[in-house]
């Protein structure tokens, strides 16, 4: 299994509800199938989207939490415990969170409310992707299957270009390095 990555987009809407108990529920998409992301990477750069149905096997499998900036200490709620509702759609991952009766749930509705924070995240681990190398050199990773982890409410960044490719795993540079050991390996086998 690849290492933990981490993605940020701005929603188009996070949408707050609030009924008549106080009770309050967020919801949005934390990802939009095959909408391309951001440049990203250091090694190489490249343009990332999601297949539909990426995290089927994962939603049925796992229990997922909805954080707060990716803080596995500020748990806004789970899927085990239905307080969390993902399912992915025609149009993406959409969840459903409702908000703990906490300083914590409160803070975070008056931030998102305010429209301090209406940046959606999410955390995965790559099962399996494809990668086309177009003529512009700038590569596009599809990823078709993964595992969820978490989606957290995030502060986005002013410049997401860097923001989002600031991170320690590039997955280019790993497709790189495990094309030219088999490129090594093959060498050896004809030169045999």
């Amino acid at each position: 299994m690849d290492k933990t990555e981490t993605r940020e987009l701005v929603t188009s809407k996070i949408e707050i509800r609030e009924d008549d108990d106080g009770n309050r529920t967020l919801s949005g998409y934390a990802v939009k199938w095959e909408k391309k992301s951001h440049v990203m990477g250091y090694y190489r750069k490249f343009r990332e989207q999601f297949k539909k149905g990426a995290f089927a096997d994962s939603l049925g499998k796992e229990d997922q939490r909805f954080l707060w900036s990716h803080d596995t200490g500020k748990v806004l709620g789970r899927t085990k415990n239905g307080t969390l509702r993902l399912e992915e759609d025609s149009t993406g991952l959409r969840f459903e969170l409702d908000l703990p009766k906490t300083t914590l749930g409160n803070d975070t509705y008056e931030s998102i409310k305010r429209g301090d924070v209406d940046g959606v995240s999410f955390g995965f681990q790559k099962i399996s992707d494809e990668i086309e190398e177009p003529d512009d050199d700038l590569m596009l990773r599809t990823v078709t299957k993964a595992k969820l982890l978490e989606v957290s409410a995030v502060a986005f960044p002013a410049y997401p270009d860097s923001e989002v490719s600031a991170r320690g795993y590039d997955p280019m540079k790993h497709f790189v390095e495990e094309q030219e050991e088999l490129r090594a390996k093959l060498y050896v086998l004809n030169n045999v």
